[in-house]
């Protein structure tokens, strides 16, 4: 199950972890699994929509300068730098999720209590798992 809540974020995003987040909560090792690969879903839904955010921003504030909309002008030049940049950011996240879903549902699947970066501290908190207990072998669950 574990495994599953790495892999089925690609396909189920945020609603796959959850799920089995909620359904095997008596496993500490699935409920930890899930709970980083959801912390990682709601970054990227955090990503998604500041990156949605700056594109408005940046297409009311070229109507506001009036750069869109006049007939036989061109675009202002922040649109052509704007959107490859923003999609870069955007495409470059989605990757990396892609990665970390991957590696981290190898480790679980091989019975690791493996971290990810940042959001495996903050999974450990939440759910109060002690370090020294969880760090000494595969999982028994």
């Amino acid at each position: 199950m574990a495994l599953l809540a790495h892999v089925l974020q690609l396909v189920g995003w945020w609603i796959a972890p959850l799920i089995i987040f909620l359904l095997r909560r008596e496993s500490k090792f699935v409920s930890f699994h899930a709970l980083q690969a959801l912390l990682l879903q709601i970054c990227h839904v955090i990503v998604a929509f500041g990156a949605m955010l700056v594109w408005i921003l940046i297409i009311f504030g070229g109507i506001a300068m009036g750069g869109i909309g006049n007939r036989g002008q061109a675009p202002p030049p922040i649109f052509i730098l704007a959107f490859p940049l923003l999609w870069l950011i955007f495409m470059g996240f989605w990757v990396l999720v892609l990665v970390i879903a991957i590696v981290y549902g190898i480790k679980a699947g091989r019975g690791e209590w493996a971290e990810y970066p940042v959001l495996g501290q903050i999974a450990r908190r939440i759910l109060k798992l002690d370090v020294q207990a969880a760090a000494i072998g595969p999982a028994s669950a």
